[in-house]
């Protein structure tokens, strides 16, 4: 497993939303509908192919309930 202290904040960010999601049970389809994306945007964050604008990675914090700072936290 990789640790969290060595990621780019692309990377941090995908593991991050993919565990959050998973504590909260959504799949990526429910937790792109709660933030208003498309399943697929959310797919290529979490597989590290996409840029993230400001404005999406503050509709999927609001959607997992957490700050933004805590999505994209590396430790």
């Amino acid at each position: 497993m990789t640790d969290i202290n060595t990621l780019s904040a692309r990377e941090a960010l995908a593991t991050n939303l993919r565990r959050l999601r998973s504590e909260r049970g959504l799949s990526q389809e429910a937790l792109a509908d709660l933030a208003g994306v498309h399943r697929n945007y959310l797919g290529g964050i979490e597989r590290r192919e996409r840029n993230v604008g400001l404005d999406n990675l503050e509709r999927l914090a609001r959607a997992l309930g957490v700050s933004v700072s805590e999505l994209v936290a590396t430790a």
